[in-house]
C-alpha cells in the first residue's frame, strides 16, 4: 500500500516538469520565423486559459503523512534552480537574435514579447518562490532572476511589505474594488518602489547604519542593476538596452496583472485598536485550475501561500473557505484586461464571499 502511494506521488510530482515547456517554447519563438515568434503569448493568454476552462479543477490536497517526504524531495528545488541559467541564456539569446537585424520588425516584436512573458513566469515567479526560502543561496538566486527585468526591489517590498500589509489600504499590491487594472499598474509599481526604499531605510536605522551606504540593500540592488545594464550596453549597444528594458516592462506588467488578480477587492477588517485582523485564507483569490497551477508552480493556491508564506510550492493546500476565481490565473489576467466584464463577474463573487464570511462570524460568536 505504501509503495503504491509513493509511486502515485512520484508520478504526480513529475507534472511540475511541465514548467520547462516555457523555456522550450521561448527558444522556439526566438529561433523561429513567422507566426511561431508569437508562440508564448498564444500559449499563455489563449492556449492555457482555454485548456484550464475545459479541464476539471483539482481541490485535492497532499496527505499530511506525505508532506515531510515531498518537502524534502530535491526534484522540486532543482525545477526552480534550472530556471536561473535558462532565464539568462534566453535573455542573451533574445538580445543576440533581435539585434542581428535578420528578422522582420513584426517577428522581432513577437520575440521580445515572448521574452517579456518569460521574464515574468520563469524569472519573477521563480524568484518569488526562492525569495521566500530561509537560506541565503536561494535568496541570492531570487535576486539574480529579478535583475533580468530590473525589478530587484520586489524582493524587499514583497517579503517585508506586501506579506505584512496584504488586503489593507496600506498595501500597494492589493487592488481596490472597481479599480481598473490599468490604473492599478501605476499605483502598485510606483508605490511599491517607494515602499521598498522606506523598508530598507528603516532597517538601516534600526541597525544603526547609514541609510545612504552599501549597508542599504536598495542601494546594493541598484548597483547590481546598473552593472547588468552596463554589460548589456557593452555587448549589444543602445539597441540592446532598449530591447532589455522593453522586455522588462512586459515582464513587470504581467507580474502586476497577477498581483491585481490575487487580491482584488479583498480587505482585512480593522480592529478597535487600529491594527488589522490576522491574514486568513479568504484574503486571497484562489484557483484550483490544474494547468495554471502547474505552469505557475502553485502560485494560484495563493490563499495558503499568504496564510503560511514559508510553505514550499509543492505543499500548498486548497481551503474550502477561500474565494475562488472563475478561471485560472492566465485566464483571469485576460479577463482583468476587460474591466467592465471583470467588475461584473468579480464584484458578485466579492459580495457572496462577504455574505458568507459575515454569516460565519455570527456563527462563531458565543
Amino acid at each position: 500500500m505504501i509503495m503504491q502511494q509513493t509511486l502515485k506521488e512520484n508520478i504526480s510530482n513529475l507534472r511540475y516538469l511541465m514548467v520547462l515547456t516555457i523555456p522550450v517554447g521561448v527558444w522556439l519563438a526566438l529561433s523561429g520565423e513567422g507566426i511561431i515568434c508569437y508562440l508564448i503569448p498564444f500559449m499563455n493568454f489563449i492556449g492555457i486559459p482555454l485548456l484550464d476552462f475545459f479541464l476539471p479543477e483539482s481541490k485535492e490536497n497532499l496527505p499530511v503523512t506525505s508532506e515531510e517526504r515531498v518537502k524534502s524531495n530535491r526534484l522540486f528545488d532543482w525545477i526552480l534552480y534550472i530556471n536561473v541559467p535558462c532565464q539568462y541564456f534566453l535573455l542573451f539569446y533574445m538580445l543576440t537574435v533581435v539585434t542581428s537585424g535578420e528578422y522582420l520588425w513584426w517577428e522581432s516584436v513577437g520575440k521580445v514579447w515572448s521574452m517579456g512573458i518569460c521574464s515574468a513566469v520563469l524569472g519573477i515567479n521563480t524568484a518569488h518562490e526562492l525569495g521566500h526560502r530561509q537560506n541565503k543561496r536561494d535568496q541570492w538566486l531570487a535576486k539574480l532572476l529579478l535583475l533580468t527585468c530590473m525589478y530587484a526591489h520586489f524582493f524587499i517590498e514583497h517579503n517585508r511589505g506586501h506579506h505584512k500589509y496584504v488586503a489593507t489600504p496600506i498595501d500597494p499590491a492589493t487592488a481596490r474594488r472597481n479599480e481598473p487594472v490599468f490604473l492599478f499598474y501605476f499605483r502598485s509599481i510606483f508605490s511599491g518602489y517607494l515602499s521598498a526604499w522606506n523598508i530598507s531605510n528603516n532597517l538601516c536605522i534600526k541597525q544603526n547604519k547609514k541609510a545612504f551606504s552599501l549597508h542599504n540593500e536598495m542601494i546594493r540592488l541598484h548597483v547590481l542593476q546598473l552593472i547588468v545594464l552596463l554589460i548589456v550596453y557593452l555587448l549589444f549597444s543602445w539597441q540592446g538596452i532598449a530591447l532589455f528594458l522593453i522586455q522588462s516592462v512586459i515582464g513587470i506588467l504581467v507580474l502586476e496583472t497577477i498581483n491585481y488578480v490575487e487580491h482584488y477587492g479583498l480587505f482585512r477588517k480593522k480592529l478597535p485598536d487600529g491594527t488589522y485582523e490576522k491574514i486568513k485564507p479568504h484574503h486571497s483569490w484562489n484557483s484550483d485550475h490544474i494547468l495554471g497551477r502547474v505552469m505557475l508552480l502553485e502560485l494560484t493556491r495563493h490563499s495558503d501561500h499568504h496564510y503560511k508564506s514559508t510553505r514550499k510550492y509543492q505543499l500548498l493546500r486548497h481551503f474550502d473557505g477561500s474565494p475562488q476565481l472563475p478561471l485560472g490565473y492566465p485566464g483571469s489576467m485576460v479577463l482583468a484586461w476587460i474591466p467592465p466584464l471583470w467588475f461584473y463577474i468579480m464584484n458578485k463573487r466579492i459580495d457572496l464571499m462577504i455574505l458568507h464570511q459575515n454569516t460565519q462570524d455570527l456563527q462563531d460568536t458565543p
